[in-house]
């Protein structure tokens, strides 16, 4: 009996570090974007954070992850912001779709932008 007990509680044991072994997935892929938006707010090169979005992006699509809650709509605000009005239109779209939570304030932009 004692050694049934001492084997139950070795796996119970062994069981809950095994729990520990693997990190939380996260739900999304953030890549630089906290960082641009930053930097946007500093007033930098607008052309170089939408480099960088674009490379966060093809990062995201390739891992099968989704992008975070605003990355579009930012992303859409840098290309509105240096005169790519197409580009911008796409992205609230994109953002619309994936977050329609955001359909009000996206709904403005488009109607801003999509003249």
């Amino acid at each position: 009996m004692r050694l049934a007990c001492r084997i139950l509680l070795i796996l119970g044991f062994a069981a809950c570090l095994s729990g520990c072994a693997s990190p939380p997935q996260t739900l999304y892929s953030w890549g630089s974007y906290e960082s641009q938006v930053y930097a946007h707010l500093k007033g930098e090169n607008r052309e170089a954070q939408i480099e960088a979005l674009e490379r966060d992006q093809e990062k995201i699509e390739a891992s099968g992850k989704t992008a975070p809650p605003g990355f579009y709509a930012h992303l859409g605000l840098l290309y509105a912001e240096t005169g790519n009005d197409a580009k911008a239109v796409a992205c609230f779209g994109t953002e619309k779709v994936r977050f329609p939570e955001a359909t009000v304030f996206m709904d403005f932009l488009l109607k801003k932008y999509g003249k």
